[in-house]
This record gives C-alpha cells, sequence and structure tokens, in this order.
C-alpha cells in the first residue's frame, strides 16, 4: 500500500487501525485481520529499507549506504539505522498487534506496577473483571510476595518478572498483596485472557458546589471509542471535566480526537483537530483532520478541560492537550508530558507490523515542535495514596483547588509518599509498547 492510499484512508475518519502517535494516523483497513506473507529474514530486511527510504520522516538521517548483513533482523536494522531524534520507532509482530490493538487483550493477572528504587512493587492500575480485580488488588497496593518469597528479594536479585511467570493462560501464582492500610492478602491467581478496558475509572465528584466529571483514560485502541462512551454518559450536566492520562502512552488518534471532541463539543466541532505533515519527500500528502465525534454521542460544550499528566502521558495523551489550546482554556495539571509530536502508521511487513515515525503533527495554531514535552499549569506528583478518585491523589487533589480557587496551591503534601513515577520504570520509553512491559 504506497503513502497516498494511507493518507487517504486516514482523511476518512481514520477508519482504519491507526498508529501511535503525537498523534497516530490510519494504516489499515478494517475489514478484519490482512493475510500474513510469510518470508525471509532477508527479504525483511530489505522491504523495510525500502520502506523507509520511502516514509520515514527523519529520512535525510538515514545513512546512505546501508550493509544488510549487518543486522541479523528488522528490530536490528531499525536500532541501527534510526535517526539520533527517535525515541519513538518500534516493530511488533503482527500476533501482537491483532492482540493489544485489535483485540485489546493479553493473557496476565490483570495489572500494571511500578518498581521503586527501594525495589518494593507498587499497583498503578488494574483491569477490570481481571483476575487481579476479582482477587480485591487495587491502584496504590503493595506486592509483597510471590510463592512466598518476598518481592524485594525478587527485584533486588533481577527475577521478578520471572517469578510472575509467563504470558500464557492458566499460570498461577501465590500473590501476597498490601493495602495502603496495612492490610494484607495472599491468594492464588491464574493468568487469563484480560481485556484491557481503557478507561479505568469514572465518576461524577462534587468540588466547590459544582458537578465535576473525571475519567482515567489509559491508551488509544480499537475498543477507546465506547469505553468513552460510557464515561460520557455519565457526565450529564456536568460544570468542569478532568481527563486523567497520567499513564497514557498514546494509540489512536481519532480517539483523542473523540475525547476533546465530546469534552468541547460545539466550541471546537468542525475545525482544525491537528494538521500532519510527512516527511521532505511526501509534502503532498499532508493533510488537516477537523474535530469530530467519531463514536462518540454525548458531547458537554465545555470551555475549560482539565488534564492530569506525568511524563508518562505521550503521543495521543499529547494530542488532545495541543489541539485543544487554541479553542478552549486547558488546564494541564501535574509533571510535563513525554514529548512526542510525532506519529506512525503502522505498516505492515510480512509477519510484522512497524511503527516508525512517518509525520508531525501541530494544530490549529501551528503549534508543534514539543519534544520536551507539554508544560503543566500546576506542578504535582503522581503519589500513590489509595484507588483512583482519592481525594488526596496530588493529581486530583491539585486540580480540585484549581477548581475551588482558580489558582495552583503552593504545596500538597500527602503523609503517604512515593516519589518514584510511573515514567521512570519504563524500559526505553515514551513507547505504548514500553507502557505494556509494566503489565502483568
Amino acid at each position: 500500500m504506497n503513502i497516498s492510499t494511507r493518507a487517504l484512508l486516514t482523511i476518512a475518519l481514520a477508519t482504519a487501525l491507526t498508529g501511535c502517535g503525537g498523534g497516530g494516523s490510519s494504516g489499515s483497513s478494517s475489514g478484519g485481520t490482512p493475510p500474513i506473507q510469510q518470508c525471509s529474514i532477508s527479504d525483511q530486511k530489505t522491504r523495510f529499507l525500502s520502506y523507509m527510504r520511502d516514509d520515514y520522516f527523519w529520512v535525510q538521517d538515514l545513512p546512505s549506504t546501508v550493509n544488510l548483513d549487518n543486522y541479523a533482523d528488522m528490530y536490528q536494522l531499525l536500532e541501527g539505522i534510526r535517526s539520533s531524534q527517535d525515541r519513538f520507532s518500534f516493530i511488533l509482530t503482527e500476533q501482537e498487534y491483532q492482540d493489544r490493538y485489535v483485540n485489546a487483550s493479553y493473557a496476565g493477572f490483570g495489572f500494571s506496577a511500578r518498581v521503586t528504587s527501594s525495589n518494593q512493587v507498587f499497583v498503578n492500575y488494574v483491569f477490570a473483571d481481571s483476575p487481579a480485580d476479582l482477587a480485591g488488588i487495587q491502584r496504590a497496593d503493595e506486592l509483597v510476595a510471590i510463592d512466598g518469597v518476598a518481592v524485594t528479594t525478587l527485584v533486588q536479585s533481577g527475577l521478578y518478572s520471572d517469578a510472575l511467570g509467563p504470558g500464557d493462560v492458566g499460570v498461577a501464582r501465590q500473590l501476597t498483596w498490601r493495602k495502603p492500610s496495612g492490610q494484607q492478602f495472599t491468594d492464588v491467581l491464574t493468568k487469563e485472557d484480560v481485556e484491557t478496558n481503557t478507561v479505568l475509572a469514572h465518576d461524577v465528584l462534587s468540588i466547590d458546589s459544582k458537578q465535576v466529571g473525571y475519567f482515567v483514560l489509559n491508551s488509544f485502541i480499537n475498543r477507546t471509542g465506547q469505553d468513552l462512551n460510557s464515561a460520557y454518559d455519565t457526565f450529564n450536566g456536568v460544570d468542569e471535566l478532568i481527563i486523567d492520562v497520567r499513564y497514557n502512552g498514546g494509540g489512536l488518534t481519532r480517539f483523542a480526537n473523540q475525547a476533546a471532541s465530546q469534552a468541547a463539543g460545539d466550541n471546537v466541532l468542525g475545525r482544525v483537530f491537528t494538521n500532519y505533515v510527512f516527511n521532505q519527500n511526501n509534502q503532498n500528502n499532508n493533510f488537516t483532520e477537523f474535530f469530530q465525534l467519531y463514536e462518540g454521542v454525548r458531547q458537554l460544550d465545555l470551555n475549560r478541560v482539565y488534564v492530569l499528566t506525568t511524563g508518562a502521558s505521550c503521543s495521543s495523551s499529547e494530542l488532545i492537550i495541543n489541539a485543544l489550546k487554541p479553542f478552549v482554556d486547558v488546564v494541564v495539571i501535574g509533571s510535563p508530558t513525554c514529548g512526542k509530536p510525532v506519529g506512525q502508521i503502522p505498516e505492515l511487513i510480512c509477519d510484522k507490523r512497524t511503527f516508525v515515525v512517518n509525520f508531525e503533527t501541530v494544530n490549529a495554531n501551528g503549534e508543534g515542535g514539543y519534544f520536551d514535552g507539554l508544560p503543566v499549569n500546576c506542578s504535582a506528583s503522581d503519589t500513590l495514596v489509595g484507588d483512583w478518585g482519592d481525594p488526596n491523589d496530588p493529581l486530583l487533589a491539585t486540580a480540585a483547588q484549581h477548581i475551588t480557587n482558580g489558582a495552583c496551591p503552593v504545596a500538597i503534601a500527602p503523609e503517604q509518599m512515593l516519589t518514584e513515577t510511573a515514567e521512570s520504570t519504563w524500559q526505553r520509553g515514551p513507547r505504548l509498547i514500553d507502557q505494556w512491559r509494566t503489565e502483568y
């Protein structure tokens, strides 16, 4: 498929499975799983290099000559020739792509965790109806032991991930975890196919006599459109909205558009969402996407939106902020975002799906290039104090104070401090694939 065809698919409501981005754009049609062509490693490398020379955003940075024999496979080839500016490109197998983007599932216990500098492991989030959820594990719980062995010992010896077992259905482990209250529980959990709900929590909060919608948006994949509807359907008549993307590594840009359009409604619909700018050889493929609801139903027509971020907020998460800024007041709370104003079109090469950077995005005011991250209006630390919506959560509490007083608080210091942020545990980030590596 040539790049013009892919661009046209993106314009056509981005009905395709769209790639990661700051934002990511359209790639393959939505008519089911494409046939996988088996080919030799040599052929894969040849096709991949040709694709890079045509469509890579930083094509001018590619070496003029490449000896393919120096690279064992496509993965090594990407690492060897990528631009020094490129922290973002990666490759999946087609099966991995179908599992996570399309089917939105993986074999596991259903939780994501962070490892601290003191070799402790704390839960960042839990997927609904997963084995972890059904056992009662929640955000901010500490994983204490696996099959009776202390987690701190396993982390220190480099055996923590191995101790949780392979990613196969039926793998069982005895887990011991401790609540922030100090209560401790032990249970045997068995890995199942976990459905990765992308809205982890949603609620309507009462803050300073206002009704405030709040939801945690964890990624942008095929199911996100309906997950967003489930949240927005509960926000009828809210005065303010808080979108929590603190761990969101990105994904399909059409759902960043949907989330933003449902929030701001008539303030943005039909206006420029983002401009996609391709490499120097493909400028004729540049195009503009407009704000639209896509799968969205309810719109709020708000003229102010709060967004909670960390350095793990990447790609399409940042696009929500940058796209809305020209039209409504966006109050960003937390820490600066990861800095990914570029995106990928997933390309099928043999049995691999490549996610190499193809384009950059700029908003209606021509603003982009935020490789150092988008700044915050109010600083707050991602401190684990309890489950989602806990009023002592520094990011949420800071948003509440801004809603109440119209200004940032001087400081918020919860009793329980855990300063290691989720992004510090990403292995290479900031990429959605690195977010998945924290999920078990």
